[in-house]
């Protein structure tokens, strides 16, 4: 991995949009890739470490560019970061960042797919208020006739009754170091225990 930059890389906010948006499938966004994630850390490694270290911090200014900067850290970070601990090392951030977006009005200036991904970071909350406002921001993707919508409110209903039933998300703990309880490598035996 590089070391955290302390200058911005030429990657602009467009590159992560059009990326995402034009390039990526959603087959892609979900579901384990390697190869997928190898393109991700070809193109966007330095940009993700570049976030991280808060070098691009002005892209919150914008609506696109706060949607840039939360791909960056919570979704690109996912893939680049797989089976470690850095994976969700932004994620309390990305979820201010959402906050933050709401609270502006982002959300409404964004396209219904750009708002599933600002609103991600509430799904990825081990808080059971987040989850909540979660699946409330995800219903109304739904009804709004997002692609997809109904589809992303099951698994928005889904994670919060995850985290409110274990209080954490169990598939994380072994990456975490934290101890399973019975119940939860029970429920980790499951079919769709981990997302």
């Amino acid at each position: 991995m590089p070391d955290s930059p302390t200058t911005a890389p030429e990657t602009t906010l467009q590159d992560v949009l059009d990326f995402w948006f034009d390039e990526a499938t959603p087959e892609q966004w979900f579901e384990r890739d390697d190869a997928f994630d190898a393109l991700i850390r070809e193109r966007f490694a330095d940009a993700i470490e570049a976030a991280r270290a808060g070098a691009l911090n002005e892209w919150c200014e914008t609506p696109r560019g706060c949607l840039a900067l939360i791909l960056l850290i919570d979704q690109f970070s996912r893939n680049l970061y797989r089976g470690s601990p850095l994976a969700w090392s932004e994620d309390g951030r990305a979820l201010s960042l959402t906050k933050l977006a709401i609270e502006r009005g982002y959300d409404t200036a964004l396209p219904l797919e750009g708002r599933k991904f600002l609103y991600m970071p509430l799904m990825h909350s081990e808080v059971i208020a987040d989850r909540e406002l979660s699946v409330n921001v995800f219903r109304g993707l739904a009804e709004e006739g997002a692609e997809g919508g109904e589809n992303t409110l099951d698994f928005a209903v889904r994670h919060r009754d995850i985290i409110a039933r274990f209080a954490r998300f169990p598939h994380r703990n072994d990456t975490l170091g934290r101890r399973s309880t019975a119940e939860e490598i029970a429920f980790l035996k499951e079919p769709d225990s981990s997302f």
